[in-house]
């Protein structure tokens, strides 16, 4: 596979700080699609410096400790320390990064949980939140506002969050569970608010950066169904309340309203499900509600 061609791009923020060191101040942020086996060091720097492998992969070496990171990884740099990062031969990184400095730095790095003990690595359960805070950064500095300063502290503190968030959770014995939970609760949300236009299960499962299959066998395991059969169900236990308090509208449009275009395969799910047609449930309710 031939390599992506190389590419650079970074901004600097435009204000000018007066303190020698302020409380947090963002320098500068970018992204690059390194070149093969492109290499920086062995040098210092005399800031932090945070990196977010967005494809790709290579070795990130500090103080003499060697690390093959791939995408989704992040590797910090603080101030003084002696690295080296060199792109993979074969499939050389794309990453971003911001720099930044200043009194609260340390504090917010210890905060996000990075140790030097793991060599100042992280791995984030969703690299795609953070991927989008790393642009904010840059568009933020990029765009120079006069408040484009304050922004990018701001951004920068969000992203630190979101690393606190993921490195919490990964220490947490009953993180696989946790995450299992939330996938379920996110599919169950994304269904009932999606039921009523063409749902495609391999758009939903991208849309959560999961792949089908683990997405379905989650699914499965909390429920006892399919993602397919729960949305059905869905679509089906909302048109028969549709039926009972709509009368106005006709079977094709009960079954339009709900997302399924095909009024003939709504009356046989239906039928299936509820042991008649719709149109039979609709005059059974109309005779119940003349009773009263």
């Amino acid at each position: 596979m031939a390599a992506r061609p190389e590419t650079y791009s970074v901004a600097s923020n435009p204000a000018i700080v007066q303190r020698a060191n302020p409380r947090l101040h963002v320098l500068f942020s970018g992204e690059s699609q390194t070149k093969p086996g492109h290499r920086l060091g062995p040098k210092v720097y005399e800031f932090y410096l945070m990196h977010l492998v967005l494809s790709g992969k290579g070795v990130f070496t500090l103080e003499g400790q060697r690390y093959e990171l791939e995408a989704g990884r992040t590797f910090l740099i603080e101030p003084g320390q002696l690295i080296t990062y060199e792109s993979d031969h074969e499939e050389p990184w794309r990453y971003r990064w911001v720099a930044f400095k200043g009194e609260e730095a340390a504090e917010l790095v210890a905060m996000a949980g990075f140790k030097a003990s793991q060599g100042q690595i992280a791995a984030l359960d969703d690299a795609r939140k953070a991927g989008v805070l790393y642009r904010r950064i840059y568009s933020i500095l990029r765009k120079g506002s006069p408040s484009a300063s304050l922004q990018a502290s701001a951004c920068l503190q969000l992203l630190m969050a979101e690393y606190s968030d993921s490195l919490r959770e990964q220490g947490s014995p009953d993180r696989a569970e946790k995450q299992d939970e939330q996938l379920h609760s996110q599919i169950i949300h994304y269904l009932s608010t999606q039921y009523t236009h063409p749902v495609s299960i391999e758009g939903m499962a991208e849309s959560l950066g999961y792949s089908r299959a683990y997405l379905s066998r989650i699914f499965k395991q909390k429920t006892g169904m399919s993602p397919v059969s729960f949305l059905l169900k869905l679509r089906l236990d909302r048109a028969k309340l549709m039926l009972r308090e709509r009368p106005e509208l006709t079977v094709e449009q009960v079954a339009a309203s709900v997302g399924l275009q095909d009024a003939l395969y709504f009356s046989k799910q239906f039928r299936k499900q509820h042991g008649q047609s719709p149109t039979a449930y609709r005059k059974e309710m109309m005779g119940q509600a003349a009773d009263f």
